[in-house]
């Protein structure tokens, strides 16, 4: 099913439907979400275990680190 298939078949539903397909959107996009952030964690605490993050207070220094990125 395509894209605007998909929307075709939205726009037929009940209201009662399109609420219960807004709730379930809402839903897997807080999860999607909520994994993202759970891979960004695990991403930062094994940069952190690798002595590979870098921390300052210098904002030239902060600039600098972020243009090396």
């Amino acid at each position: 099913m395509t894209f605007s298939e998909t929307i075709e078949a939205i726009k037929s539903l009940s209201v009662e439907e399109k609420l219960e397909v807004q709730k379930l959107l809402q839903q897997y996009l807080r999860d999607e979400r909520r994994e993202e952030i759970y891979r960004n964690s695990k991403a930062a605490q094994a940069e952190q275990q690798a002595n590979k993050l870098r921390f300052s207070s210098n904002i030239n220094e902060l600039k600098q680190m972020i243009q090396e990125d």
